[in-house]
């Protein structure tokens, strides 16, 4: 244990405190009795104190360590793709702030535009490195995109992110503007491309069909956007959000009772007949299951202490455009409701529910 301490550059008092409370347990002992670590105890380990010194806390680790479906190389590509994240936030920094020494210097005034950009990049940047943790394919949702793909052979995937939703039987290309969230794609994923669902770097119908999945309202320019995709390939297919119907704010517990500012959002977002019309589709309604293994936003409407959790909230683009102080406000109520027993009264009757229509749809062209 006190080689391992040395090697890894703790105490070995923290190695008997991961030991305790099961986080990393070492699983042999010497000739004198003494505990030993094993090469697999020592990878462990190191995925335990990569994922401690980019802030984790100890319950989120130990989750992240016991995932059952993320091997070694997986929680190389998620601890690459988050010092990816740190690297290109503070090299955005830097560059923001020299352009303002620069621009001050000259005594050119500068704007609060400018002078925002020294918090750092793009959303998906900003949030990408924590898309691993709780963003995974949830199969239910995946039948219905991938029966909706028809028999289409080659696929474009547009804001492909980290891959998830993209089919395994077909010839996939992948489109994705964010250098976080290409460096988070596994090995053996499909070809990436960085570009954006405005400029895709394609001549007309390439591809059978093209597909996007819960990045259409992340657009720069979505109706662009989806013109594009219109463009590319003979059929497409969208995962998106409806807008059109009056009150949906109000049909998760969520934005209705603890995070009005979700309408703001959403404000300049194109009505969902508006982006069926630009290209030609029909709109299906798409349940999301009450134990949905994606943890998009309306993943958790029948399990609200996820909410609570940092780590859930982190891979939400939601709460990084609402800002922390709507975000606190919500965390802080919702946990006082969930304490209280008030979100239960209200919400008594999502526990029979198996799935629920929170307002995602599937665009069919």
């Amino acid at each position: 244990m006190g080689r391992v301490a040395e090697l890894a550059g703790v105490s070995v008092r923290t190695l008997h405190h991961y030991d305790r409370i099961g986080l990393v347990r070492p699983s042999a002992r010497t000739s004198a009795g003494y505990r030993a670590y094993r090469a697999g105890d020592v990878e462990r380990l190191r995925e335990v104190l990569a994922y401690r010194r980019l802030g984790f806390g100890l319950r989120e680790v130990a989750e992240l360590v016991d995932d059952a479906s993320t091997d070694a190389v997986a929680h190389l590509h998620r601890l690459r793709g988050l010092l990816l994240e740190r690297r290109e936030r503070a090299d955005a920094m830097v560059a923001a702030i020299d352009r303002e020494i620069e621009a001050r210097a000259k005594g050119l005034r500068v704007t609060p535009e400018e002078q925002m950009e020294v918090l750092g990049a793009r959303l998906y940047d900003a949030i990408g490195g924590a898309y691993p943790a709780t963003r995974r394919t949830e199969p239910r949702i995946a039948a219905q995109i991938w029966d909706a793909l028809g028999d289409a052979r080659t696929v474009l995937n547009v804001g492909a992110g980290t891959g998830s939703y993209e089919p395994a039987d077909r010839e996939v290309t992948a489109v994705e503007p964010s250098a976080v969230m290409r460096a988070q794609r596994p090995a053996g994923s499909a070809p990436c491309v960085a570009a954006a669902a405005e400029s895709l770097p394609f001549g007309d119908h390439s591809f059978d069909v093209a597909m996007a999945v819960s990045t259409v309202h992340h657009w720069r320019d979505p109706m662009a956007g989806l013109r594009e995709m219109r463009r590319v390939a003979r059929r497409v297919v969208v995962l998106t959000f409806d807008t059109d119907e009056p009150g949906w704010q109000d049909r998760f517990w969520l934005t209705r009772d603890y995070l009005p500012e979700f309408a703001a959002v959403l404000s300049g977002f194109p009505s969902l007949a508006g982006m069926a019309g630009a290209i030609g589709a029909r709109a299906e309604p798409v349940p999301v299951p009450w134990d949905c293994a994606d943890g998009l936003f309306e993943a958790y409407w029948r399990r609200p202490e996820a909410y609570l959790e940092d780590r859930v909230r982190r891979a939400m683009s939601v709460w990084t455009r609402v800002g922390p102080e709507a975000e606190q406000r919500a965390v802080r109520s919702l946990g006082d409701d969930l304490c209280s027993g008030r979100w239960a009264e209200r919400n008594g009757e999502l526990a029979g529910l198996d799935t629920a229509d929170l307002g995602l749809r599937l665009l069919v062209a």
